[in-house]
């Protein structure tokens, strides 16, 4: 007889329930990270068209976008048009049975659909409900619109970013967008939390210019220090030498960037005798007060060298490196395939697709998995008849009235 099965832990959102009235990336990623710890995710879309991003590009062999792949796993897609009356009423009267509503429409827009914070709460004082818009609830700019690219520039991101004599430069992901998805997640995990001890939900504001500039905590603390308003560096950091990227014999590029402790090793690896014997050198601070001499000696002795060789070394030494690699190259890394970053799920008309796994784990349980994000409308019908209550012949009459889509209508 085999040994019985250990029960499965329930996942930690488990009984949850989010109402995600949000659509393109910031707010979305946030609900897919909550979808795949357990909640259960509800995302009220426009029939006909949908969540914007279905249309992104890049498209998938039977129409679907994987740009919309990336960021709405393991939903549930409701189909329902906010315009109209009696849509507005099944979003109320989903929103009574939910825990938590996340919206990304602009100021006041909720409000006018009687969807607001106010309006919902009032049925539903227990409602964790939060708002991710581009400037927030309030200030001069709250109606103002933007991209995540013009929330780099206006933020100081941009100007940040890219080499000292080139010019300014957005980063290599969606870092305003992915970065306020984080706090849009922080911020229902905050309501819930809260309400365990209070009792009451409460209404969050999340301004994506707000998180892009808290991101300047270092930046600001040499301005606030210094009066020095910082500029861009490059691969270099502004304070610690050596912290760069290297090009190496082979056309490669090393990330090398030390400590005190790391100076000596890494200059016997690379046969720098000289530097290692110079006492001024033994601490950060002289090594930036002689920034260019320490770094033409470092990129000259790394330019004989290949790259994958001399990362050996260096690890064998303690020196904290990395090559800086493709995409392709990361995610093919062996670390990474051992921890599953990559995963797959199977899609209704895409078929098996993979995807990255999201990064929180239990270390006694299994990692989370990646859920198949939803065709447009396809638990409308389900949906409305358990958590708002419809009967068949309510949900008939929507759709016959074009209120509501089903999957495949």
């Amino acid at each position: 007889m085999s040994a019985p099965t250990a029960p499965t832990a329930p996942r930690p959102l488990e009984g949850v329930t989010v109402l995600d009235f949000s659509r393109v990336l910031a707010a979305p990623m946030a609900t897919q990270i909550l979808a795949e710890l357990g909640a259960t995710v509800v995302k009220v879309e426009r029939p006909g068209g949908g969540d914007e991003t279905r249309g992104f590009e890049p498209r998938l062999p039977h129409g679907e976008s994987a740009y919309f792949f990336a960021f709405n796993r393991g939903k549930r897609s409701v189909a329902l048009d906010l315009k109209d009356p009696r849509g507005r009423d099944v979003a109320r009267r989903l929103a009574a049975r939910a825990d938590v509503v996340v919206e990304n429409f602009l100021p006041g827009a909720m409000d006018r659909l009687g969807l607001g914070y106010d309006d919902l709460a009032a049925g539903n004082p227990g409602l964790v409900y939060v708002s991710a818009t581009g400037f927030g609830q309030s200030g001069p700019d709250r109606t103002r619109k933007g991209y995540d690219t013009v929330f780099q520039a206006l933020s100081g991101v941009m100007a940040m970013t890219g080499e000292p004599d080139g010019p300014p430069s957005k980063t290599g992901i969606p870092v305003a967008d992915m970065t306020s998805g984080l706090w849009v997640a922080i911020a229902v995990l905050t309501g819930l939390a809260g309400r365990g001890v209070s009792g009451r939900g409460r209404h969050f504001d999340v301004s994506m210019m707000d998180v892009q500039l808290s991101l300047h905590a270092l930046n600001a603390a040499r301005l606030f220090a210094l009066d020095e308003d910082p500029a861009r560096t490059g691969t270099q950091h502004p304070g610690r030498v050596p912290s760069a990227a290297f090009e190496t014999a082979d056309g490669g590029w090393l990330h090398i960037s030390g400590s005190d402790q790391h100076w000596v090793p890494l200059c016997e690896v690379l046969g720098l005798d000289g530097l290692a014997a110079d006492p001024e050198l033994r601490h950060n601070a002289g090594r930036v007060a002689r920034r260019e001499d320490v770094m033409t000696a470092l990129r000259a002795a790394i330019a004989r060298r290949e790259r994958d060789p001399l990362l050996k070394e260096l690890l064998a030494a303690d020196v904290p490196a990395g090559a800086v690699r493709g995409v392709r190259e990361a995610l093919a890394d062996p670390h990474a395939r051992a921890r599953g970053v990559v995963t797959e799920f199977e899609h209704p008309t895409e078929g098996t697709f993979r995807a990255l796994r999201t990064p929180l784990r239990e270390t006694d349980g299994a990692p989370p998995a990646a859920g198949a994000p939803p065709l447009l409308g396809a638990d409308t019908d389900a949906v409305l008849a358990d958590l708002a209550g419809l009967g068949d012949e309510e949900i008939d009459e929507l759709r016959e009235a074009g209120v509501i889509q089903d999957g495949g209508r």
